[in-house]
């Protein structure tokens, strides 16, 4: 993973926007607003800039299936991933609950999970060695 302490901000959000652009999922390290850090897989479909100034990231959670929001200042770590997009988008009206995948709670459950998705031949148990992780 990258760290974005280790590098600027222009370089960071040239490596997302160029993700979003060839539509590649990124893991990222983030902190939410109550300082508690969570790992997650996701789709980058637009970035825009708040208000206030924020940099903000409008992306498909993988885990849960839902459209959030995140700060590009609480993207701690990042990496991305030379797969495609599997998260369809929901259409306004779709107010259907997605099935959320079992958390993983450590980068290599994260990384190995995303493989998975791709190549079914690398995980044929149905990502049973994941949810121990």
């Amino acid at each position: 993973m990258k760290a974005t302490a280790k590098q600027t901000t222009t370089k960071t959000l040239a490596d997302l926007y160029t993700a979003a652009d060839r539509q590649h999922p990124v893991t990222i390290t983030y902190t939410k607003a109550d300082g508690t850090e969570t790992l997650r897989t996701i789709e980058i479909y637009d970035i825009h800039t708040t208000k206030a100034g924020d940099i903000v990231l409008k992306a498909m959670d993988r885990e849960t299936g839902e459209s959030r929001t995140w700060r590009l200042d609480r993207i701690s770590a990042y990496t991305v991933h030379r797969t495609a997009y599997l998260v369809p988008r929901p259409a306004a009206a779709d107010g259907q609950p997605r099935v959320a995948a079992p958390a993983a709670r450590v980068p290599a459950a994260v990384i190995g999970r995303e493989i998975a998705r791709d190549d079914a031949a690398y995980y044929g148990d149905g990502y049973a060695i994941l949810t121990a992780a």
